[in-house]
């Protein structure tokens, strides 16, 4: 039989060829799609899509992973369970409306922070990078100690650098577990503080399904205030000496 034999609907064998090739790079997608799914189920916190694509070999490029993980957005939105990114990566994370139902598996209550540890955290997050000197500049106090171990303690905050000044001081900045709590991307995505209610309370909750909450903690008045024209003169907190005349945030600095 020779080819003019052949029905005329028949293709070249190679054509079956390129038709299976095609149906199984779509399997593959798909098999690969369900493992990045079972990773950032059990991963427990956020991963970098850098580090999902090394889970293969060889890595998936990050138009793939970035292709991928939009799908897998789209087919667990509308659940109680939802995809995120935010500055770590990528993580599941129940959303907020399902937040008091949780709460009851856990009874003991978030941490709760004084109105001076969260004005600092806010100041930090808002004016970054800066110093002891700059915080107290606008908060009109001097910072103590135990508020800048309490925000290093939780992961909040970290020294990024120093100012070339006399002393040296250090450069506070948040951190990417600061934005992860909030559930955010970058310190961009922050609310602007004109937006926020000041008058909400200060407790800041574990739990990223009540990043609102945390949000609004972190707008408190004495951001919009004036610093007082004498700094030296302003009040202590009980349990730090305080460092007046720290050179401004403009000066010289830095990064680590």
């Amino acid at each position: 039989m020779n080819d003019q034999d052949l029905p005329a609907d028949a293709g070249p064998e190679e054509n079956g060829n390129v038709d299976a090739g095609v149906a199984g790079e779509a399997g593959d997608l798909r098999e690969i799609k369900r493992i990045l799914e079972a990773a950032l189920l059990v991963a427990g916190e956020a991963v970098a899509a850098a580090e999902l694509a090394r889970l293969f070999d060889p890595p998936l490029d990050g138009e793939t992973v970035r292709k991928l993980l939009a799908e897998i957005r789209a087919d667990w939105a509308g659940r109680k369970v939802e995809l995120v990114q935010v500055a770590s990566g990528w993580r599941f994370q129940a959303t907020p409306a399902l937040q008091p139902y949780l709460d009851r598996l856990s009874p003991e209550k978030p941490p709760r922070y004084s109105r001076a540890v969260m004005e600092t955290l806010a100041i930090i997050a808002y004016q970054q990078p800066v110093t002891r000197g700059d915080i107290e500049a606008i908060r009109g106090v001097a910072v103590s100690t135990n508020v800048v171990k309490a925000l290093e303690d939780r992961q909040w905050i970290e020294v990024v650098g120093h100012r070339e000044t006399p002393g040296r001081p250090a450069l506070y900045a948040t951190t990417k577990t600061f934005l992860d709590d909030l559930g955010l991307r970058s310190v961009a995505e922050l609310p602007p503080l004109a937006e926020l209610d000041a008058s909400t309370l200060l407790e800041t909750p574990d739990a990223p399904a009540k990043a609102a909450e945390a949000a609004f903690a972190l707008a408190t008045p004495i951001l919009g205030a004036d610093a007082p024209d004498d700094p030296a003169s302003a009040p202590i907190e009980p349990g730090d000496a305080g460092v007046r005349g720290e050179p401004s945030a403009s000066e010289t600095q830095t990064f680590h």
